[in-house]
C-alpha cells in the first residue's frame, strides 16, 4: 500500500463521511496536498457537485499537513473558520489542492513549540476534470497540542 492509499484509508476511517464521499488523497507532500472526490455520490438535485462535498474536499486538506510538514508529537489540526466561493458548477470529479510555504511551516512549528498551538491559513482551489476552478476556499486552522 502506498502512502497515498494508507492516508486515504486513515482519513476515511477517522471521518466516516469521507468514506461515503469516496475522498481520495492524491498528493501528500511537504508543501502541497490534494484530495479528489468523484462526481457520484457527491451530486445534488441539479446533477452538479453538492456544495457540502466541495467544502469538505477542500477542508480536509488542513488535516493532512500534520502528516507531512507540520508533523509534531501531539499536534492535532483543528479548523477554526472557512469561507468558500462557489465559482462554477462542477459535473465531473473534482480535485482540491493547497500549498504551504517553507517560511510558514517554520513559523507554525516554532510557535507550536513555544505555545502548544499555532494558527495557519490555507487557501485551496477546487478544479474539475477540465481544470476549471469551480470553488476556492480560505481556511483558518490551528495546530494544537492534544
Amino acid at each position: 500500500m502506498t502512502d497515498l492509499q494508507q492516508t486515504t484509508a486513515d482519513v476515511r476511517g477517522i471521518i466516516p463521511i469521507l468514506d461515503a464521499m469516496q475522498v481520495e488523497i492524491v498528493e501528500l507532500g511537504r508543501n502541497a496536498v490534494a484530495a479528489r472526490i468523484p462526481a457520484e455520490p457527491n451530486v445534488n438535485h441539479f446533477g452538479t457537485a453538492y456544495a457540502g462535498s466541495l467544502f469538505t474536499v477542500a477542508e480536509v486538506l488542513g488535516g493532512l499537513l500534520p502528516r507531512t510538514s507540520l508533523a509534531v508529537e501531539g499536534g492535532v489540526p483543528l479548523i477554526k473558520s472557512m469561507t468558500i466561493d462557489f465559482l462554477r458548477p462542477a459535473t465531473t470529479a473534482v480535485v482540491s489542492r493547497a500549498r504551504i510555504e517553507d517560511d510558514e511551516i517554520e513559523r507554525v512549528l516554532a510557535e507550536y513549540a513555544e505555545r502548544g498551538k499555532s494558527d495557519f491559513e490555507l487557501v485551496a482551489e477546487v478544479t474539475d476534470e477540465a481544470g476549471t476552478v469551480v470553488a476556492r476556499t480560505r481556511g483558518l486552522y490551528q495546530l494544537r497540542r492534544f
